[in-house]
């Protein structure tokens, strides 16, 4: 083993201590005399003395073991005094958590047995060791902030589901969720917690009482005169409910906020610590008194500097130093009380971490002088240490903590040997080490310094009567603009402060990303990226399991830190090799979705299941990609799938034995990344569900069988990457449509693949939950401002009244102060604009990705579904979640950008490659999203024109077989501003409520597109199948959708009219006033297409024009009959008011039959209103009274009838100014009177028909038709119409071949 970097290499395994007095003239050891001054200088006595020099026993290395041996034993007494020590103290004297009797409920528990995550209702857990006198303390380190109970209690307290700590007579609990102590009953009592605070829990047996503190302040006396004597002891104790997890210190580890006067739990190892002090003594002596052999005298040497230059008489010193010192630094307190402190104390100096070469240096010396399993387990603690006082420091202004701990990880990464050590073997596998990514938001911003950093606090009052902040704003005040710009100041500093901290992190990963230190092994790079598969592949897997997930606030700053480090490594890449892309141009090529160089386990691909496609499209990736698909592989994927039940029960029989501690309720052995933040995971899973999760579908020893999928993670090499001369690594397999040009290093392509899928995963969804803040602000600023303006209008003498307010107006405005700044620091670690540039750069990734993989043809299949998922998602984050702070539109390309994700909406919400349902549904909402909004809908009528008649050609195909709704409302968007009386964004009758979010699509204001009405209506004139297909099926769902409204007003009708009191289940609501919602965006296209394309119903040259227009005729007077009827159905559930049904009124559905009406009788020429009001009247369900009923022109019967009640409103388009223009209510009156006249002629010429000669289907219309073969006879609307859905006879459902007229002979 050799060490780099200390000028001279030493082999370890050819030194041995020199006994013999002939080797100093070989090896270079100094003269007797002055070796024997340098040897009493390092090793001083125990008080820094030394003995004067007669007095000094002569030492060289042949006695030094010996002199060094009486050193360390000199005041080794503590051991005397350990009975002293353990008095008022009961159990074993390591102190873990009683995984064996001392629990209730089902729990997981960490490897070291000091970590706890709850696994159901309220689980609780003791320690093993009680205490019944003296002075106690432990501390408890907060990982999630949820519900509970932490503290003590007795071996006689029972707990249960329900109760825990602190329930019960005899137990004592602080509950920082809701900051509350409990002994059977509960007070108020301290401060609220949060993730990454420690709460000390003290009790003092002496005087009986019980306290805690928070990071160290005291939070008072808790409990006081508790219960003691014989019999009691105490046993710290928890209770947590499901998911919360802590991790416990009664003493393993240096106490983080120590008490005077209290002994932790586990006695801190004394002896040793006095030993590795002085050792650690002797080593800084070692380090600053150096030799100078030409004078023949020691001198003071500058630390900083120091190098082990060869020095065969330091080095023999030092050896004998670490003999003592190496088992000593594999003990957990020791590494995190005097190794971790003195390389702190080391970089305190201040300066870039690089200014300190001594950590190097000794790093060098530990893997020279110590045995490899000791550096191992010295470097794998002093990480531990690290993470842990990185993760629970609290937040002070300058972040001073946090900084400290990642520079002093840094520098230790930085030594190479080291780094790949950690990165094989602990960062990943041992370590939770995406907590050092991570910037915790503090909850209590009065402690983390923020009103001293952020001293003026200011948030947005100016809102609109909808909640939103208006755009059309007056001038804000010269004060407000003063406190607005000391915020943003303050908000500045803050920024600084923390992108220091960001900083460090990206310097960390800018080092596990380093491919040039190929010294000794694959490069760090490559050790990195298997690691971080893996790591994804266990957040892919288990997103059930919480135990084993990466909390998604931990994801979001990884992301970030992930993609400043990549762009740095890929511009580095372009700066060498000018032909390939930069990181602004960067995308995933498609062959790596397919050459199996990259594993993507079990994620859903467009085109299905991976194995489905390789035995469909094998003969494609032959072609286009020279990828040969090998039979037995085919063969083995089949296999796969049939031992799927097999496999799951062997799984089960391995590990029968921990479902059945599960059963039980056993406290299980199981890792955390909730619970000790740095013990990982364990080696034992004790339960079925782990097993199964955390395993491969198929066990890593049988390597034949990983060929099958892909190379296993862990075998890949930096050739199978990178490739090489005549291998193109990950890249293998390039389609012809893919340009041969190099786009950077091929592991770079693996990481960028990664950071989508890091997105896909939880980042998308904690950035839409961290908006809450924003929110919250809002809504307090808008009850600030209510309140105010209350205390303005309050009466002088209602003195009562005005002090209210005064009390709510403080509350609100320390409420905003708090929020204000609380998201100022939300805002500049998640919403800053450089995060904006960073999700906008990955939406461009991916929007780049999809464009090349489309070129691939069937091969884009292939291509992982979260790909598409980011896009739409990426776009919707920077649309609604970064909005406040920074606007998209200053992002550089917006719009070009905004184009290219159109066409692909506009291309593959119909993309036969893609099958699952799910994606092709998100693909659907993003383009309905897309459409209402006018940026964006611009963005979609700019795609190519091809594009654009392709889409609104896929929007109008049939509505059967396919989730319509989303399409319905997508044509209903670029119709809306268009159509009769359609140009509001609220219903009329709802604009006195407060919408529920008005950024909703929904509640956009119109913004119809010509441009696609035009390409609409082309279509539906040119293309002669089209037509008649699209509005069959509208008509169908009009006609389903409208009965299923009808049907459900009944029953809420009958439920609301019973006697006893009930309630209509809210689900039946819902779906009430989804059908009307439904019946009325479809009169809408109806009304749309009656307008583009009126010559679909009116040129009866057309086949099925006539049909179409029946029952269009047919379905209007239906709607208008159930809506107009006086004091009907309708009416009476509209008067209810029924939360839920807020969206049913009479306006909404009435002006769209009117708009087709006028469209068909009115807006016209006279053959098509002619042929139109024949059709009208000529439907037996015609009414005239429905038309008037239109104009508020009531029947005089029911005028008679309401007379008493003169209040009642009858419903009128007179009414509705502002949504209907005196021009289209003139239309309506032409309309009116056109039908009065008609049907007055109509009556008159009706000659009276024998009900022989009626149409036996609808009893409407005379017999027109005979079918062949079998004769049956009916109108023609009827035959036509069920001809449209079947080609059975209605009466004897023999296959009709066809249709003749029928007239009635004269004789009969």
């Amino acid at each position: 083993m050799t060490s780099r970097g200390a000028g001279t290499a030493f082999s370890r395994k050819n030194y041995r201590l020199s006994t013999e007095p002939e080797k100093s003239k070989v090896t270079g050891i100094v003269n007797s005399r002055l070796l024997n001054d340098y040897l009493h200088r390092v090793f001083t006595n125990a008080d820094g003395n030394q003995p004067a020099a007669a007095y000094r026993k002569h030492l060289t290395f042949q006695n030094l073991q010996e002199h060094l041996e009486r050193l360390l034993a000199e005041e080794n007494g503590s051991e005397d005094s350990r009975d002293q020590v353990a008095e008022g103290r009961l159990g074993p004297s390591t102190v873990v958590l009683d995984h064996t009797s001392g629990f209730e409920g089902l729990l997981l528990v960490d490897d070291d047995l000091l970590g706890v995550i709850g696994h159901s209702n309220f689980g609780s857990i003791r320690a093993t060791t009680c205490v019944y006198k003296g002075k106690w303390i432990y501390e408890v380190l907060i990982s999630s902030q949820g519900l509970m109970q932490i503290g003590w209690c007795t071996l006689n307290c029972r707990f249960n589901q329900e109760e825990g700590v602190g329930d019960t007579p005899d137990s004592y609990a602080y509950d920082g969720n809701r900051v509350r102590k409990w002994n059977v009953t509960t007070t108020n009592y301290g401060k609220s917690w949060a993730a990454g605070d420690i709460v000390s829990c003290l009790i003092d047996l002496d005087e009986g009482t019980i306290a805690f503190c928070l990071n160290g302040m005291s939070l008072g006396t808790a409990f006081d005169n508790i219960t003691r004597g014989a019999g009691m002891a105490y046993f710290p104790a928890i209770s947590l409910s499901f998911k919360e997890s802590v991790a416990f210190n009664f003493g393993s580890r240096p106490l983080r906020y120590p008490v005077e006067g209290y002994r932790p739990l586990q006695d801190p190892p004394v002896a040793d610590l006095v030993k590795a002090r002085k050792l650690l003594g002797y080593l800084k002596n070692v380090i600053h008194v150096g030799i100078d052999v030409t004078e023949g005298k020691l001198v003071e040497k500058d630390t900083s500097m120091w190098q082990l230059q060869g020095e065969p008489t330091v080095l023999i010193t030092l050896a004998h130093i670490f003999n003592y010192f190496s088992p000593l630094m594999c003990k957990v307190y020791l590494v995190e009380d005097v190794l971790m402190t003195f390389l702190l104390s080391i970089l305190e100096r201040g300066g870039a971490v690089e200014a300190h070469p001594l950590i190097q240096q000794l790093l060098d010396l530990m893997w020279l002088l110590m045995e490899e399993y000791e550096v191992h387990e010295c470097l794998k603690q002093l990480l531990m240490s690290l993470l842990r006082a990185y993760r629970f420091s609290p937040i002070i202004p300058d972040l001073g903590l946090q900084i400290h701990y990642l520079r002093l990880t840094i520098a230790v990464l930085k030594h190479e040997k080291s780094r790949k050590y950690l990165l094989s073997n602990v960062l990943f596998d041992v370590l939770r080490s995406v907590v050092f990514f991570y910037i915790k938001s503090p909850l209590r911003v009065e402690e983390a310094g923020l009103q001293e950093l952020i001293p003026t606090t200011w948030w947005p009052n100016r809102f609109t009567k909808e909640g939103k902040e208006s755009k059309e704003v007056k001038e804000e005040s010269a004060e407000e603009r003063l406190r607005r710009r000391a915020y943003e100041r303050g908000c500045q500093r803050l920024k600084k402060r923390i992108e220091v901290v960001e900083g460090l992190q990206v310097q960390i990963l800018k080092l596990l990303l380093n491919n040039k230190d190929r010294g000794g092994g694959e490069a760090s790079r490559y050790i990195f990226l298997n690691k971080f598969r893996k790591f994804l592949q266990e957040n892919a897997s288990n997103r059930g399991n919480l135990t084993v997930l990466c909390p998604p606030e931990y994801m979001v700053c990884f992301l970030h830190r992930l993609i400043a480090a990549l762009r740095f490594f890929w511009d580095g890449h372009k700066a060498k090799t000018p032909a390939a892309l930069s990181s602004e141009e960067a995308y995933v090529p498609p062959q790596l979705f397919y050459n199996g160089k990259v594993d993507y386990f079990d994620l859903q691909r467009l085109g299905g299941l991976l194995s489905h496609l390789k035995k469909t499209l094998k003969d494609d990736l032959a072609a286009k990609a020279n990828v040969l698909i090998d039979p037995a592989e085919l063969q083995a994927v089949t296999m796969d799938d049939l031992d799927e039940d097999e496999e799951s029960a062997t799984s089960a029989a391995q590990s029968q034995r921990p479902s059945a501690a599960l059963a039980i309720g056993g406290a299980l052995a199981r890792p955390g990344w909730l619970s000790s933040p740095t013990l990982g995971r364990a080696n034992r899973f004790l339960s079925t569900a782990a097993v199964s999760l955390m395993n491969p579908r198929r066990p890593l020893g049988a390597l034949e069988k990983i060929k099958v999928r892909t190379l296993s993670v862990e075998q890949r090499t930096e050739e199978d990457i990178e490739g090489t001369h005549g291998n193109e690594g990950l890249l293998l397999g390039r389609p012809p449509e893919e340009p041969d040009q190099p786009i950077t290093e091929n592991s770079l392509l693996e990481v960028l693949d990664g950071i989508v899928m890091m997105y896909n995963l939880s980042v998308h969804q904690q950035l839409g939950k961290m908006v809450g803040v924003s929110d919250d602000v809002n809504e307090y600023a808008m009850a600030l401002k209510d309140t105010e303006e209350k205390i303005s209008r309050c009466p002088k003498r209602r003195r009562d009244i005005h002090e209210e307010l005064l009390k709510s107006q403080k509350v609100f405005s320390e409420k905003l102060n708090h929020l204000s700044r609380r998201l100022a620091w939300i805002n500049v670690t998640i919403y800053s604009k450089e995060k904006m540039q960073d999700i906008y750069w990955l939406l461009r990734v991916c929007i780049r990705t999809i464009e090349h993989g489309d070129r691939t043809g069937s091969l884009f299949a292939f291509m992982p579904e979260f790909y598409l998922s980011v896009a739409m998602n990426s776009y919707s984050a920077l649309k609604n979640y970064f909005s406040p702070v920074n606007s998209m539109e200053e992002l550089p390309g917006y719009d070009e950008t905004l184009m290219r994700l159109a066409a692909i909406l506009a291309k593959h919400f119909a993309d036969s490659r893609i099958v699952g349902t799910d994606i092709r549904d998100s693909l659907m909402q993003a383009l309905a999203s897309y459409v209402c909004y006018p940026h964006s809908l611009r963005a979609v009528e700019r795609i190519p024109e091809e594009q654009r008649i392709s889409m609104m050609k896929n929007l109008l195909a049939p509505y059967e077989q396919r989730p319509w709704a989303q399409t319905n409302w997508i044509l209903v968007r670029l119709w809306r501003g268009c159509g009769f009386g359609y140009r509001y964004t609220r219903l009329p009758h709802l604009l006195k409520t407060k919408p529920e979010d008005a950024s909703l699509p929904s509640l956009q204001k119109p913004c119809p597109s010509t441009l696609l009405q035009r390409h609409m209506a082309d279509l539906l004139r040119s293309d002669r199948d089209l037509a008649p297909s699209f509005l069959n099926s509208v008509l169908n769902q009009l006609n389903w959708a409208f009965s299923e409204f009808i049907g459900m007003i009944q029953e809420i009708q009958q439920a609301a009219e019973r006697l006893e009191r009930n309630f209509v289940d809210s689900r039946q609501l819902k779906v009430c006033a989804t059908c009307f919602d439904l019946s009325v965006s479809l009169l809408r296209v109806l009304e749309m297409t009656v307008t583009l394309a009126p010559e679909i119903f009116l040129d009866w040259n057309r086949p099925s024009s006539e049909l179409l227009l029946r029952r269009l005729a047919q379905l209007l007077n239906q709607v208008l009959n159930r809506v107009t009827a006086e004091r009907n159905l309708f009416d009476r559930v509209v008067n209810l008011r029924l939360p839920g049904l807020e969206s049913v009124d009479h306006y909404p559905i009435l002006v769209a039959v009117t708009g087709i009406l006028v469209r068909l009788l009115v807006d016209t020429d006279v053959q098509g209103a002619e042929r139109a009001t024949a059709v009208l009247l000529a439907d037996p369900c015609f009414q005239l009274r429905s038309i008037q009923y239109l104009l508020g022109h009531a029947e005089p019967s029911a005028l008679a009838a309401a007379a008493p009640a003169t209040d009642k409103r009858h419903f009128s388009l007179h009414t509705y100014t502002e949504y209907i223009s005196a021009e289209e209510l003139a239309k309506v009156e032409k309309m009116l009177s056109h039908l009065s006249e008609e049907s007055k002629q109509a009556a008159a010429t009706t000659l009276p028909t024998s009900e022989e000669d009626l149409c036996p289907i609808c009893y409407a219309h005379p017999i027109s038709a005979i079918f062949r073969p079998c004769s049956h006879k009916s109108c023609k609307a009827c035959i036509n119409q069920h001809l449209m859905n079947n080609k059975d006879c209605f009466f004897c459902k023999a296959t009709i071949t066809g249709v003749d007229d029928f007239t009635k002979p004269a004789s009969s």
